[in-house]
């Protein structure tokens, strides 16, 4: 189903029940999967691999080169999981040599006029708001949302099942499981509503607060509350993904 005013390279491969509309392009060296649907004035450039299912609005722009003067013409991706969609007048530029590519995963919803820069890695089930801009080697983790006209600096890691307000300049990383808010952005609780809507109980979100209360709350610094941390609760996954974010960050974590 590809609409006679599109241009599709004969070497591109389509996969079965796509659907694409008028005026788009797509260039030989694009993978596009099952049931996906393209609508009209998309642009798919070489190097973009779409998953089954998913969907593109018009004025969406995948996989362009870099934005980046580093960028040497080397062969990278963008790669977009199954189920994703994709909103008017999106762009997502593929990886440099850094990374080799930017990769988006399953079951996420990009809002209209949001930027991908290079060698970004999104989680599944992630949500970018409206016009949020993301600098390159940007990563999200799984469940986050990331409310309307945010930005995000480059090398920033945001943790899985965390939400971040709308307008945010966020500059350095966002621990998983909370809310961050403000200018400049900082920890704002957690993200309690969440975490229960996705089926963590009671329980779990009382724990992850204790957590937090420390790391936030108890007058030490990080290093110190992560080692307290450690004595006290050694075996809950959810504490552990909290303690790897933490010793992880390159950037350093928002502040109370």
């Amino acid at each position: 189903m590809i609409h006679k005013f599109s241009s599709v390279h004969p070497d591109a491969q389509i996969g079965n029940n796509v659907e694409i509309g008028p005026f788009s392009t797509i260039e030989a060296d694009v993978i596009i999967g099952n049931g996906t649907w393209i609508g009209p004035n998309v642009t798919i450039m070489n190097g973009a691999r779409l998953g089954s299912n998913c969907e593109v609005f018009p004025g969406a722009v995948i996989s362009a080169v870099p934005q980046d003067l580093k960028f040497e013409g080397e062969f990278t991706t963008v790669e977009i999981g199954d189920e994703t969609t994709i909103r008017e007048c999106v762009t997502i530029n593929r990886g440099t040599k850094a990374y080799g590519k930017t990769v988006i995963g399953k079951k996420g919803l990009i809002m209209a006029y949001v930027h991908i820069a290079h060698d970004c890695i999104i989680g599944d089930h992630v949500i970018l708001v409206n016009s949020v801009a993301l600098a390159g080697h940007v990563e999200i983790g799984d469940w986050s949302i990331v409310s309307g006209l945010s930005a995000v600096h480059q090398f920033v890691k945001i943790g899985e099942h965390a939400m971040v307000g709308g307008g945010a300049m966020v500059r350095k990383d966002v621990p998983p499981f909370i809310t961050a808010a403000g200018e400049p952005v900082t920890f704002a609780g957690v993200n309690s509503i969440g975490l229960k809507r996705r089926g963590f109980s009671s329980a779990h979100v009382n724990l992850i607060q204790d957590v937090y209360r420390i790391i936030y709350q108890s007058g030490k610094n990080i290093s110190q509350a992560v080692e307290i941390v450690k004595r006290e609760y050694k075996v809950d996954p959810n504490v552990l993904r909290i303690i790897n974010f933490i010793e992880k960050s390159d950037r350093g974590l928002i502040r109370k």
